[in-house]
């Protein structure tokens, strides 16, 4: 339906050419605008109901109290697996987890994963690659997020989380105390969750729309085949280059993986596309201009270099198996 909206703006209401990169990037644009936002208010409006029957505090007071031996990182990556999110919308459900108060590695560890393996990826590379490759992609990706979020979080780096996300976790936990200790009922509760579901969108909305118009413009601009020259089998640093180069983009796995299709034609080696596919859907400029508004650039440059550095390792990797 969102789809539908936005090719009617696009294509018929100003009347673009379906064929022009105007078009495409402002199709673009619109579609991800409206689902973002979208899924923004539904997630911070669900998660501020489960705050208030099941108070995340006391899941991070769980955590803070009990030794998992690095069992959260693995579950929170799980999770990440099967949440159906790109990069960008996996970001208010890792507001939610933060504004809770949820040890920051273990949210890493759903940021990562989750917009690298979903079911709709694992099916298109299945029917792709087939199964012995969907199977390495998939349990790399899940590895690839429980050790990033194992690794951040033991550089404890919540004292750079930005002042508004801060701010917001104080009056999570003020506002928690005070319905439980007074048994406000749910319907009394209602009107707080949406006024601060609303604060909550109000206050990323620009950087949403700055960070997608950023990955419109990569996504309708750069021109067809502009990276299979950077990575041939025979440049030692491909891999590199090929993350290096992935980062301006943004689109899902499933918006992906058909490229690495043509790239692998063309002789591009497995490793070297599945590692730009990986820095294209886990890495991108939209969302680290989404992410400013959660954290501060130090922090957010930590955690890109960190993910950056264990998806290059991993397409050498790949190379040496596959």
């Amino acid at each position: 339906m969102i789809q539908g909206f936005a090719d009617w703006l696009v294509y018929s209401l100003m009347g673009l050419d379906t064929s022009s990169r105007l078009a495409s990037a402002l199709d673009f644009f619109f579609y991800d605008s409206i689902k973002i936002l979208i899924l923004l208010f539904v997630i911070s409006f669900v998660m501020g109901i489960v705050n208030a029957y099941f108070p995340v505090e006391r899941l991070r007071n769980y955590l803070a109290g009990h030794r998992l031996y690095g069992l959260q990182y693995l579950l929170a990556s799980l999770f990440g697996a099967v949440t159906p999110f790109c990069s960008c919308s996996s970001i208010p459900l890792f507001i939610g987890f933060v504004k809770g108060g949820i040890p920051l590695g273990v949210t890493f560890s759903f940021l990562i994963t989750s917009p690298l393996v979903n079911e709709v990826a694992v099916a298109m590379f299945l029917g792709t690659f087939g199964l012995k490759i969907t199977i390495i992609y998939v349990a790399s990706g899940i590895l690839l997020g429980t050790l990033g979020g194992f690794v951040l979080g033991k550089m404890r780096l919540e004292g750079l989380l930005s002042h508004w996300v801060i701010q917001l976790q104080k009056q999570s936990d003020a506002q928690t105390e005070r319905w439980e200790t007074a048994h406000v009922r749910f319907l009394k509760r209602l009107s707080d969750i949406v006024h601060d579901t609303w604060n909550i969108v109000r206050g990323v909305i620009v950087y949403v729309l700055i960070g997608i118009a950023i990955g419109a413009g990569m996504h309708g601009y750069i021109p067809e085949g502009f990276f299979e020259d950077f990575m041939s089998a025979d440049n030692l640093f491909a891999i590199p280059l090929a993350v290096v180069l992935a980062v301006p983009m943004y689109a899902n796995a499933a918006g992906i993986i058909p490229v690495i299709e043509v790239f692998v034609a063309k002789g591009v080696p497995l490793g070297t596309a599945i590692a730009f596919m990986m820095a294209v859907v886990g890495l991108s400029l939209p969302e680290a201009t989404l992410l400013k508004k959660v954290m501060t650039w130090k922090l957010i440059g930590i955690f890109f270099g960190t993910v950056t550095l264990f998806i290059i390792l991993s397409g050498y990797m790949f190379n040496m198996m596959l």
